[in-house]
């Protein structure tokens, strides 16, 4: 296995040779068969049922060490497996493919190494290069007018999170007597104090909650996704995001060990965050009207839900329930395992529908009849999956969580059990928002009519790539009783609780026991096909009665019926108005008349929603920044006299601060 890691070490770095000398096709190739070699070393050695292996290399004569854990080849796997198809099929920016390549080449290496390094120096490169190949990637599609704000915006929260991240290992590292060790951090910790230990927490929150979109972080994403192509959001969403939420599992859970009230705090603020975030990004992605910045936001929803999970998991442990935490933990990887097969399938369907229109726009264009059935069912299984629908992952995944947090009446403490009972009515939110976000993205998107002569075709190459995807998202979800039990030898190295073997019941799924509830999405694979004969047998017994079409009701006035159809925006108007505390909707209507007012020559309409966070944060720092700089400026005046005298004051302060010593 190391020898394969090494494989795919080298073909990452030839691709990314190959991209910087432009040579494209052999660049997607190479990068392509180092994601899909990395894919099926993870699924071989989690059905191997090993626990991980390592890889010992040297960087400018230091030793270095990669060691890549079982839950890490999980989310390895599962992150990989998209990211494959997204480099074989590349960026429809053509004119920028070979720096996209380079960007893609860089991001997969890092992620290597966030995954796999095992102390902090390796760790942090990784984490740059994640970030870096990201803009890379982002920058040289410029699929939006803003791209460039949009991807230094995501840079610079990016970089507070890695100060972030630095800031926690040198404390960790300072604790443990200069060692940057994974391994002697929780050993350091030990010897803490409960408010340091919380401020750790949190310093790692924020450092990974940049990547994962927790508030506030979420707001770069709609705009940062926006710019690019959707093979870099199946990126981004699949193996950069999985990357992110394994290495703040990692911290929250194996670098801060012990119990106590500091361990209740955190897990009550990492479990608020988590919803709450999950509760702001899913509202926003419905209000959204391109695919990609949807699909966007929808990312932050889900990596906020697995972070309430990891929270929960916090909650049970301080409280001495290992088997729950251990409980938690393993929902929390579930759920982000089949979130970036359906995400990555949908960022794809919206590539295919940029290559025939040369756009993003969520509109009805009748995709699903031209298309064909690959693209309709690859996508339905997607879409299903995200919006919680029964058997696909998402749905188990989801009702997991649900099962995860009404385990709260197990808890001895008020606080305890308050929190998880208002985490659950939270997620009960996010996922009914969640329902309608995708029957949107799917009815508006893909099931409307299509455009009288409009003829362009849906590439068929996409539809396959999406329906490869949407069927391994649902056979994750029936295999899930056998595939689960992958996770249980690093349940038992960290809690020492068997919690995944406990999911499983023969072909039944149960949290922990199944005297409480239990769910089968292998037998639902049968038995949903086996119901829908009922409505199928209703439709062949009235298909010799010819249905009646009629015009559009329109206001009374004769109108053509794609005007008159279900646009984005209309569709989610009510939940727009019911939420306008949150959302702040802003709309203007700009008319012009000729010579006569009563008749209309053109009407510009224009509709916004407010982001919370940058009216709140954001631009009071901005402003801030360009105050500063206006002062600072004055340095660059260019007279000698001033440099001068700045010299001599600098001077004086240092004699001063000499002789006072």
């Amino acid at each position: 296995m190391a020898e394969g890691f090494l494989v795919i070490f080298v073909l990452f770095v030839l691709g990314l040779l190959a991209a910087l000398y432009k040579r494209t096709a052999a660049a997607r190739w190479l990068i392509a068969t180092g994601a899909a070699l990395a894919a099926i070393q993870a699924a071989w050695a989690l059905h191997a049922g090993t626990q991980g292996f390592g890889v010992a290399l040297a960087l400018a004569g230091q030793p270095m060490r990669f060691a890549y854990s079982t839950d890490a080849l999980w989310l390895m796997f599962f992150g990989f497996a998209p990211a494959t198809l997204a480099v074989a099929l590349c960026t429809p920016a053509r004119q920028g493919s070979a720096g996209w390549l380079f960007g893609v080449a860089v991001s997969l290496l890092g992620a290597l190494g966030v995954y796999g390094a095992q102390d902090a120096y390796a760790f942090l490169i990784a984490w740059e290069l994640m970030s870096l190949g990201g803009a890379a990637m982002l920058l040289s599609e410029s699929l939006s007018a803003q791209s460039g704000q949009a991807s230094l915006f995501m840079l610079a929260l990016l970089e507070v999170g890695a100060v972030a991240l630095l800031l926690a290992c040198l404390i960790l590292g300072h604790a443990a007597h200069g060692a940057m060790g994974f391994a002697q951090f929780p050993q350091a910790a030990r010897g803490m104090s409960g408010g340091l230990k919380i401020f750790l927490g949190l310093l790692l929150l924020a450092g990974f909650g940049a990547k994962l979109g927790l508030l506030p972080f979420y707001e770069w994403f709609a705009g940062a996704y926006a710019s690019g192509s959707g093979a870099s959001g199946a990126i981004l969403s699949g193996v950069i995001l999985n990357a992110a939420f394994f290495a703040l599992a990692r911290g929250l859970v194996q670098w801060l060990p012990g119990g106590g009230l500091w361990l209740l705090i955190l897990g009550a603020v990492v479990t608020a965050i988590g919803v709450l975030s999950a509760i702001f990004t899913v509202l926003h992605a419905l209000q959204q009207n391109d695919w990609r910045a949807l699909l966007s936001l929808s990312t932050a929803e889900n990596a906020s839900v697995a972070v309430t999970a990891l929270g929960a998991c916090l909650i049970f442990r301080e409280n001495g329930h290992a088997d729950l935490a251990a409980l938690a933990w393993t929902v929390a990887f579930l759920h982000l395992a089949g979130h970036a097969l359906a995400k990555g399938g949908l960022f794809l369907c919206a590539d295919g529908i940029y290559r025939s229109v040369g756009r993003y726009t969520i509109e009805q264009r009748g995709w699903l009849r031209r298309a064909g059935p690959a693209l309709g069912v690859g996508a339905l299984c997607c879409a299903m999956s995200l919006a919680a629908i029964p058997p696909q992952m998402g749905f188990v995944s989801e009702w997991f969580t649900f099962q995860t947090v009404f385990q709260g009446f197990h808890l001895d403490d008020l606080g305890s059990k308050l929190i998880l009972a208002l985490a659950g009515a939270g997620l009960a939110l996010t996922a009914a928002v969640a329902l309608a976000t995708f029957i949107k993205l799917f009815g508006v998107g893909l099931l409307g009519a299509r455009p009288a002569g409009d003829r362009q075709p849906f590439p068929k190459r996409y539809g396959w790539c999406v329906l490869a995807l949407g069927l391994g998202v649902l056979v994750c979800a029936a295999g899930l009783p056998v595939w689960i039990k992958a996770l249980d030898d690093i349940d038992f190295a960290i809690f020492g609780a068997h919690g995944a073997a406990a999911m499983a019941d023969n072909w039944i799924l149960v949290p922990l026991t199944n005297t409480f509830a239990f769910i089968s999405p292998s037998k639902l694979v049968i038995a949903m096909p086996l119901l829908a004969t009922i409505p199928l047998l209703l439709l062949w017994a009235g298909w010799r009665r010819r249905p009646r079409r009629a015009r559009v009701w329109y206001g009374g006035m004769i109108e053509d019926p794609q005007r008159a159809a279900t646009s984005s925006l209309s569709f989610a108007n009510a939940l727009r108005n019911y939420y306008r505390f949150i959302y702040r909707p802003v709309q203007s209507a700009v008319r012009t008349h000729g010579a006569n007012v009563y008749f209309l020559q053109s009407l510009d309409f224009r509709h916004d929603v407010a982001n919370m966070f940058e009216t709140i944060l954001f631009d009071p720092l901005r402003e801030f920044v360009w105050r500063l700089a206006g002062g600072l400026r004055r340095l660059q005046s260019g007279d000698l006299n001033f440099y001068l005298s700045f010299i001599g004051l600098l001077l004086a302060a240092i004699l001063f601060l000499t002789l006072w010593q």
